[in-house]
């Protein structure tokens, strides 16, 4: 990670609650793993999706949140193991709000540092604090390293943090496998258009409202969620590659900047321009 990138404080006015604070950050030279750490009180982050593997720990407080259709509570010194592609929410169900620190690991980034394919997280949350509190030591090192040897072989000792919680392998594999994939892969193709019901459906093969019910009985949500999700991930990756906020809304089928700003608060936390300049120091 470059030396010259320094932390980014995020402005109170972001949130409903003066203390909510979300720093992203990204080292230049490792494509596909990005950094994470936040103090929540009071936002509540809409449905989101990051297509990586989600992986950290709570530090302080508790996180409530809805992913793969049913609720979680994560309390302090839990490990935190999200799979790509998810659907998730997240707000404080203590009083205080819940501290955390992330790293979201895209999958085949995953697969080049840990030497095998095939990685699956059946649980969400698991307690295991003297595990936790490694994780969570290991990525505040990865946050403040500068040397990009430190940060790889960091990222190393991390994985093999959660190895004994994955499942590895075919049957992994098998039950990854996203039923709807070439649906999910149509949305992503096509964010910058109004897409319908019947189109998708056609995708599928399936009559429009059995679609319909099939893919939010698989996924949790309806099409629509699954595309904003999708829209505001693009947005994310345009951003950290320098692409303006303006043209980012454009390409992404939001109606304007103002929309895109709301929609990326509501989800990532933190503004589109502030979340820019942190990744990109």
């Amino acid at each position: 990670m470059a030396a010259n990138v320094n932390p980014m404080q995020v402005a109170a006015e972001r949130f409903d609650n003066a203390l909510d604070r979300a720093e992203f950050r990204r080292a230049a030279h490792c494509a596909g793993v990005e950094l994470y750490r936040a103090h929540i009180v009071r936002h509540a982050f809409e449905p989101h999706t990051h297509e990586a593997f989600g992986l950290g720990a709570i530090e302080t407080g508790t996180e409530r949140f809805r992913y793969r259709g049913a609720d979680h509570l994560a309390p302090r010194d839990s490990l935190v193991m999200m799979n790509p592609d998810e659907l998730h929410t997240g707000r404080a169900e203590t009083e205080g709000g819940w501290r955390y620190r992330m790293i979201y690991v895209e999958r085949a980034a995953l697969e080049r540092v840990a030497g095998d394919s095939g990685w699956w997280f059946a649980d969400a949350v698991r307690d295991r604090a003297v595990t936790a509190r490694r994780v969570g030591m290991l990525l505040d090192e990865l946050w403040r390293t500068t040397e990009p040897l430190a940060f790889d072989s960091l990222l190393q000792l991390l994985l093999d943090e959660f190895r004994a919680h994955a499942r590895i392998g075919r049957a992994a594999k098998a039950e990854a496998a996203p039923r709807f994939a070439p649906v999910i892969d149509y949305l992503r193709a096509h964010l910058a258009r109004r897409i319908t019901l019947d189109e998708l459906a056609a995708v599928a093969g399936l009559s429009p409202f059995h679609f319909l019910r099939s893919f939010k009985a698989q996924h949790h949500a309806t099409p629509q969620k699954m595309l904003m999700a999708l829209r505001l991930y693009e947005a994310k990756r345009l951003l950290a590659g320098g692409t303006p906020p303006a043209q980012v809304a454009a390409a992404t089928g939001l109606v304007d900047q103002a929309h895109l700003t709301r929609a990326f608060l509501r989800r990532y936390g933190v503004t589109p321009a502030r979340y820019r300049q942190q990744v990109r120091g």
